[in-house]
């Protein structure tokens, strides 16, 4: 079932879930999420990054849908990180019901215009538009900018956008060691209680489960999953291709597969998202 953001986040709100998004650039990526997703009975945001897009091509929309809409639990199809308004338009071209557009290294004002901007025409098109207010950290040590709930709400009710990513103390990627990530779970029940639209969070791999569960419950509506999916994957391609004889792809990847499932299927759980689709 093919829906946008706004459908596929309206019952986190009330019934206290996240919805994991699936950073996908592959066929096995996108198989596996749906196909983990109707085990659990959960709904499921498959989630391209432009970068992503350029590789696996426009046409890989084409049966990104087509598996949304054969699903029997609801499926979004996100653009991730959109840098630009042309970024956002293109995915809408493609056939996304869901954009991102990230202004958030912009000063506000410029970050909230353009915000504006891209949902007005988006949702001209029934299409659901996130933003990024704050900034998430990065490995290289690019410094988080903490999401401050007054600013929140004025730039919520200012652009009209259906969610909002928000920084509380992820960064992007796994973390090296010695870094400890921390979430900020009081600055989430303030954000919680300024804004009335669903919150993301950017960055979800390798946070410890506990904080991740709170922040579910807080009021965390969506998470970006992508480097805890693709280590498990990897990992046990690289274990299978030790068998130099292997070439057929349906003999190597299949066991990769089911690695990532189980990371899947415990993101799922951790959420609260399992048996949720029974609510749309």
């Amino acid at each position: 079932m093919l829906v946008n953001m706004s459908e596929i986040l309206k019952p986190t709100l009330k019934e206290h879930f996240a919805v994991p998004a699936f950073n996908t650039s592959s066929n096995m990526i996108l198989t596996a999420s749906v196909e983990v997703a109707e085990e659990l009975n959960a709904p499921v945001i498959i989630e391209i990054h432009p970068d992503e897009l350029r590789f696996v091509k426009e046409s890989f929309v084409a049966a990104v849908r087509a598996e949304a809409n054969r699903a029997k639990v609801p499926v979004c199809i996100h653009l991730d990180h959109g840098a630009s308004f042309a970024d956002t338009m293109w995915a809408i071209g493609c056939g996304f019901t869901s954009v991102m557009i990230d202004g958030s290294v912009l000063p506000f004002e410029e970050n909230a215009a353009l915000a504006k901007k891209v949902a007005e025409a988006a949702h001209a098109c029934g299409v659901s538009v996130e933003a990024e207010l704050g900034t998430i950290g990065t490995m290289e040590g690019n410094e988080i900018h903490y999401t401050q709930p007054d600013e929140a709400k004025t730039f919520v009710e200012f652009t009209g956008v259906d969610t909002l990513a928000v920084a509380i103390g992820t960064r992007h990627g796994l973390y090296p060691k010695g870094l400890t990530p921390h979430l900020e779970l009081d600055l989430l029940r303030e954000l919680r209680e300024a804004v009335d639209i669903p919150l993301v969070l950017h960055g979800g791999s390798d946070n410890p489960d506990s904080e991740i569960e709170q922040a579910c419950l807080i009021g965390i509506s969506k998470i970006n999953i992508s480097s805890d999916i693709k280590k498990a994957f990897y990992q046990k391609c690289r274990e299978v291709l030790q068998d130099q004889s292997l070439r057929e792809p349906n003999a190597i990847y299949p066991p990769c597969i089911e690695e990532m499932k189980k990371v899947m299927r415990h993101k799922f759980r951790l959420f609260h998202a399992d048996g949720k689709a029974a609510l749309y």
